[in-house]
């Protein structure tokens, strides 16, 4: 049977090594601090908000909540994100996904200011990543898959990684920072040709599709390393986009879902609000 790469020790490992740069934080008068916008009172996003919360309070990272109502308008969205931008005491900014109308979500991450957007989601930020320029904020679920394998001791330096989905999420910035990390990417998607061939040909898989079940079977090798990114609600409950039985049976490692990669998340989110705080403050 595979290593299961369950995420909840990798993050308290993570949290634990951010005790000291808070301390020394503090000791400057600086509280790390983020602020969390949120549109409307869906339930996925406020679920979010409370596990980041969790592990902001777990890393001594302070934590508020904006909230304006579902019905907000460009102009008041706007407005919240540039008082974030203006306010010194404010470090990193999360805002929640999907906001209501998609034009007023593509403005906000425009307007947010690259120093405090700790989830990657500016055009500067992504530009930054996609440029490998050192210390660029990507977003949190693609930088968590590498922490994920730091933890448990995986190296992706030259071996060959399927990314399955191409989202600016995860699977973009991920295969650049993979690349980074001298790992040979191909960047696949739920319409590539043969794509159970191209993922049974790589060392490491990453699913991020968002199609629950997409990799089966006929997508895995001995051997292989799988995580799966995938967060999908079915009426059996949350599934990733791998079916773990499968791969678990077949590969050397699989995570989790739930219980994987998103339990790190929360904690680089985190560790990129400690990280801005430490810029900021030198300025």
């Amino acid at each position: 049977m595979a290593l299961v790469l369950n995420g909840a020790p990798a993050a308290e490992a993570l949290t634990a090594g951010l005790a000291p740069r808070v301390r020394a934080l503090r000791e400057r008068g600086v509280t790390p601090t983020l602020v969390i916008l949120r549109v409307g009172a869906q339930e996925e996003s406020r679920a979010y908000e409370r596990a980041a919360k969790r592990a902001c309070t777990a890393a001594g990272v302070e934590s508020f909540t904006v909230e304006l109502p579902e019905s907000a308008q460009m102009d008041a969205v706007l407005h919240a994100v540039r008082s974030i931008n203006a306010e010194p005491g404010v470090h990193g900014a999360l805002l929640l996904r999907p906001m209501p109308f998609a034009r007023t979500e593509r403005a906000a991450c425009r307007v947010l200011a690259p120093e405090k957007d700790v989830d990657g989601v500016t055009p500067a930020s992504l530009a930054a990543v996609f440029a490998g320029e050192a210390g660029a904020f990507a977003p949190c679920t693609a930088r968590a898959v590498l922490e994920l394998m730091d933890y448990y001791g995986i190296d992706p330096a030259g071996k060959r990684v399927a990314v399955v989905g191409r989202s600016l999420v995860v699977g973009r910035p991920l295969a650049m920072l993979l690349t980074a990390r001298d790992a040979t990417v191909t960047l696949c998607h739920s319409r590539t040709r043969d794509l159970p061939g191209v993922c049974r040909g790589a060392d490491i898989v990453v699913a991020a599709a968002g199609h629950a079940g997409l990799l089966g079977a006929d997508c895995f090798a001995p051997g292989q390393t799988v995580i799966d990114v995938g967060t999908n609600a079915t009426p059996e409950g949350l599934r990733g986009d791998v079916d773990f039985a499968a791969a678990q049976g077949v590969a050397a490692a699989v995570s989790p879902v739930p219980g994987g990669v998103g339990r790190v998340t929360n904690a680089v989110l985190a560790l990129h609000t400690i990280e801005a705080a430490e810029r900021l403050s030198k300025n």
